[in-house]
């Protein structure tokens, strides 16, 4: 083996398999992998990836659904020194041609179900449930165990795409591992929990926030296929799971579920969310019925790998909408457009600085130059910083409305909603006006009778007139990207005709 210092992705992994090798890491479906085992099925990944004439610095791409084979592929990918490219599996037709192509992806594991919708001239290679499959041919090839550089790109992690097209977020090892730390320590991961990994692996929040730091600390891990709220309630009450990471709409879902007030979830400790902004009142509804449970507001972006705030469970009072402080190796300020510092509880652009920040987007320099200045990033999140150093995310500056020259944050109206029992979930997005030059309008998933009227009666009880919505659109759900955003950019093209 070359020599390193062991601060890789792959590293930590390794580290673990040295320190508890018969420790049972992860668990999916009917298999197991103790953390040795799990360690030799990455090094003979590695060498398969190479074998398929692959080098270091080449981009392969992962198209599949939650599975052993997907975490074992992405690592192998980092011991290999190749760059992996994590790929929406609900992406299809240009959409998934274009990360594809834009990354340059040499080869693609994908699942065998998904392949079929990969452009004929990609190289595809099944990643599980096939004889060929890269997870059932680990045995054919040697271990391969060279160490990559820290500095190494380790993975293309792209943007949401909420409000432009996704852009690939240059992640190296050190930058992750730096992240992995962070996550650690803020919440409070320990090698005891037994987390439920039921988020896309794809996305930065369930990978680099809680798998990959769980398997640091030596956790037992079961990745599930989906966020399945019988599956997820069965295994709480089994005491098989204690720990659990979802999106605000996940938690909704759950909450919303009838059973939610009879099941015996009392052996639930931990509750992570984050991803998009959790409504104020499904938090309380949540934290009443389950008042023993530590909830955890996690906030960042991918850029930064993404972890940047958390709000522990003995900060939450009186700071329900806060995302908390910065984490370990996260720096932060709260900026106007010129850059400077604004004073504590005045809105501006929160920036960043941080070993765990991205190197820039991948092949897009003015996008890079744009984002990355005067030594900070600048993350497009319109935030207010108090004197002790909480953060609240008050919107995204390109989803703030400017309604009659006044500006109204949509989260504020999404609250007010939130308070009504109709209300299931809410959008709030400002549509093109010829009198407001953007009208507040409300994008509303309802339950039972009621009307536009009702709603909009509902929001001007709870806040100043001018911030209620001059429209409220009914739909059956909301567009949201697999890691539970919404898309306000879809609703404002569908709606703005």
């Amino acid at each position: 083996m070359t020599q390193g210092h062991g601060s890789t992705v792959d590293g930590v992994l390794r580290r673990s398999a040295r320190r508890t090798p018969a420790r049972v890491a992860v668990e999916y479906r009917e298999r197991s992998w103790t953390y040795e085992e799990l360690d030799g099925a990455v090094s003979r990944a590695a060498g398969l990836l190479l074998a398929e004439g692959l080098a270091p610095g080449d981009r392969v791409g992962t198209y599949g659904h939650n599975s052993d084979a997907y975490l074992i592929a992405f690592l192998a990918c980092a011991r290999a020194g190749l760059v992996h490219v994590p790929v929406n599996q609900n992406l299809t037709g240009d959409d998934l041609a274009y990360i594809i192509g834009q990354s340059g992806s040499a080869l693609v594991l994908a699942d065998p179900g998904l392949a079929g919708r990969l452009p004929e001239r990609v190289r595809v290679v099944p990643l599980r449930d096939t004889d060929d499959s890269f997870l059932a041919r680990l045995a054919e090839v040697p271990p391969y165990d060279a160490e990559p550089r820290t500095e190494d790109l380790v993975q293309l992690l792209y943007t949401s795409g909420t409000t432009a097209l996704p852009k690939g977020a240059m992640m190296t090892h050190r930058a992750l591992v730096h992240e992995y730390l962070s996550a650690i320590t803020a919440l409070d991961l320990s090698a005891g929990d037994r987390p439920a990994h039921a988020l896309p692996l794809y996305h930065s929040a369930q990978m680099h926030v809680f798998l990959l730091p769980y398997l640091a600390v030596g956790a037992t891990s079961v990745i599930l296929d989906a966020p399945d709220g019988d599956r997820l309630f069965d295994l709480i009450e089994a005491g098989r799971v204690d720990s659990l990471f979802a999106p605000p709409t996940v938690w909704i879902g759950l909450a919303n579920r009838p059973d939610f007030a009879e099941r015996d979830l009392s052996g639930l400790r931990k509750a992570y969310y984050g991803a998009s902004i959790m409504p104020v009142p499904v938090l309380r509804r949540l934290r009443e019925r389950l008042p023993d449970l530590a909830f955890y507001n996690c906030f960042g972006q991918s850029e930064i790998g993404p972890l940047a705030t958390v709000l522990g469970p003995d900060e939450h009072e009186g700071r329900l909408d806060s995302c908390g402080r910065t984490v370990l190796f996260v720096d932060a300020r709260v900026v106007d457009d010129k850059g400077e510092d604004v004073p504590d509880g005045a809105p501006g652009e929160i920036v960043y600085r941080s070993p765990q920040l991205c190197e820039g987007y991948w092949n897009k320099p003015e996008e890079t130059a744009e984002a990355f200045r005067d030594g900070w990033f600048h993350s497009g999140d319109l935030a207010v910083r108090d004197a002790d150093g909480y953060f609240t995310i008050v919107d995204r500056v390109k989803d703030v409305i400017n309604s009659g020259g006044v500006l109204v944050a949509s989260r504020q109206v999404e609250d007010a909603l939130y308070t009504h029992e109709s209300v299931v979930e809410a959008a709030v997005i400002g549509l093109p006006d010829e009198r407001w030059i953007e009208a507040v309008t409300a994008v509303v998933v309802a339950r039972g009778e009621v009307t536009e009227d009702q709603l909009i009666a509902h929001v001007r009880e709870k806040l100043t007139s001018f911030k209620a919505p001059k429209r409220v659109l009914f739909v059956d759900e909301l567009p949201r990207n697999a890691s539970g955003k919404i898309l306000k950019r879809e609703l404002r093209d569908r709606f703005s005709g």
